[in-house]
């Protein structure tokens, strides 16, 4: 716990590295993709279907999840063309946070906002 003269600047800079990961995985569908692609590689309506997120959405999460390494794109181009999303290692990385988030959800989230 920081003391009464600890500014404000000085618990900003400790936050920063918490700040700038939220920013990165802390959107609502961001999260959803993420988790998701923790069974494996999935087609792209796979997640729609799974996430809930409609094309649009889904499409530009998972451009951003790739442009910050997190998630890759194969297409297979037999037809029909495919194409099918997964994991890197940087977002593989992130299952033990999941895990943690999930073991907090369990002790102090009622029952009812565990539900989607």
């Amino acid at each position: 716990m920081s003391s009464p003269q600890t500014s404000s600047r000085e618990r900003n800079a400790d936050a920063c590295p918490v700040i700038a990961s939220l920013e990165q995985i802390g959107s609502q569908w961001r999260l959803a993709v993420l988790h998701e692609l923790l069974d494996g590689e999935q087609r792209f309506n796979e997640l729609k279907r799974s996430t809930g997120a409609n094309a649009r959405t889904l499409s530009r999460v998972l451009d951003d999840l790739g442009e910050m390494g997190f998630v890759e794109r194969r297409i297979e181009e037999d037809a029909p063309v495919a194409t099918f999303y997964s994991l890197t290692g940087k977002g593989e990385s992130l299952e033990p946070v999941f895990d943690e988030i999930e073991c907090w959800a369990g002790s102090w989230l009622e029952e009812s906002a565990l539900q989607p």
